[in-house]
């Protein structure tokens, strides 16, 4: 059986999906970009700025759902330019560390909703 997890501390869905799923003890986690949820505009500031709403986007679902980011198993992470790799990498360092970093994917894609430059989902495991 599949629960719908929700917060207004996290950006609002733009299409037909969910924040997260929780199937069980795991958590799917959309993709989330760097909308501030308080005024629903973008932070793109600077690139660092942009990664570290993403992923307090993404603290703000994990935390809906009673979980945080040390039950994240796989994170996928989708950027706009593989020459940012470094820079949006040493943000998301902060928030994991390489001792029990999720598992990961990176990808340069053509595009990303709202035209960001950085999108972040994650599965997570309760235990």
């Amino acid at each position: 059986m599949k629960k719908v997890i929700s917060t207004s501390n996290a950006p609002a869905p733009i299409g037909p999906y969910n924040q997260a799923i929780r199937a069980g003890n795991t958590l799917y986690v959309s993709g989330q970009i760097a909308i501030n949820p308080s005024n629903n505009t973008i932070v793109n500031s600077t690139l660092e700025a942009e990664t570290t709403q993403v992923l307090e986007n993404l603290k703000a679902v994990l935390e809906a759902a009673n979980m945080s980011l040390a039950n994240v198993v796989k994170t996928s992470i989708f950027i706009s330019d593989m020459h940012n790799f470094d820079r949006i990498n040493k943000v998301y360092a902060t928030y994991f560390n390489n001792d029990d970093a999720p598992a990961r994917e990176t990808v340069e894609v053509a595009n990303l909703p709202k035209f960001v430059n950085v999108e972040i989902s994650a599965i997570a495991i309760s235990e």
